[in-house]
């Protein structure tokens, strides 16, 4: 079995609030009986791209289990790469892989400088198959950006989506090693399937937003009261992918019914 963890667009600000969010909720997975393999951040990092916020998010995310981090459209390529990578400066996307035990993650910078909506690139089309080409014939692949690629019912996300989602579902419906891919931008949890797989789309560990169903825009657009959550993504020895979504409580584990 691996155990993926996933956390998605925690806006680090310089403010209190999201950065003991975004601790709370590390402080959750290095506690658990059965840690993670790795944890994964799936973009929206900071929220407007400087320099000192991903160096407050440097400390917040630092841990002894491997982070992996991806850019949304809040973050900067050049300041992502410089503070939080050690990285020469570019604003190149930001495209990387691991493998973790059989499990080959791939982590596709969805971004687009100066937009909120997101698109693979050519040169990041180019790379994914590469990544294809090399990861074990017989070993399950997982996926993972910013953007949805799917229609979410969300009256501010689905219009800020993945562009030209029918291109990268023909590169995932063509490779049955890929079990699922995993986003963020959306602020909410929400499962649906994509080119045949599961799609997992990571709660925010700093809001909620919610769907057609609650909003009246312009105004309730974001709810700050709930409890900051994750995904636990379980790859078994047959590749089929099974997630949990966990909120974590500010005020910590109760073991005992409340009166």
């Amino acid at each position: 079995m691996i155990l993926v963890a996933q956390i998605s667009d925690t806006h680090f600000d310089l403010g209190a609030r999201n950065a003991e969010r975004a601790e709370r909720v590390m402080a959750f997975l290095a506690d658990l009986r059965r840690r993670p393999d790795a944890i994964l951040v799936t973009g929206d990092i900071t929220d407007s791209g400087k320099s000192d916020q991903y160096a407050e998010a440097r400390m917040a995310l630092d841990a002894d289990i491997p982070v992996y981090a991806l850019p949304g459209n809040h973050d900067d390529r050049a300041a992502f790469r410089e503070t939080l990578l050690g990285e020469p400066a570019s604003t190149a996307p930001i495209n990387h892989a691991h493998r973790v035990g059989n499990l080959t993650v791939a982590l596709l910078d969805s971004s687009i400088p100066g937009e909120p909506g997101g698109r693979l690139t050519e040169q990041t089309y180019d790379w994914l198959r590469g990544v294809l080409a090399a990861a074990p014939a017989d070993g399950p692949i997982l996926l993972a950006l910013h953007h949805p690629p799917a229609h979410l019912f969300s009256p501010v996300i689905d219009t800020i989506s993945l562009a030209d989602p029918e291109k990268f579902a023909e590169v995932v419906a063509a490779d049955e090693r890929i079990v699922g891919v995993l986003t963020g931008h959306a602020h909410s949890a929400a499962v649906t399937t994509f080119a045949g797989r599961p799609l997992l789309v990571a709660p925010s560990t700093a809001s909620v937003l919610g769907g057609e169903w609650e909003l009246e825009l312009p105004d309730r657009v974001m709810d700050y009261a709930p409890d900051p959550a994750l995904a636990l993504h379980v790859i078994d020895e047959n590749h089929r992918m099974t997630t949990h979504f966990r909120s974590v409580a500010m005020g910590g584990w109760i073991s005992i019914p409340p009166n």
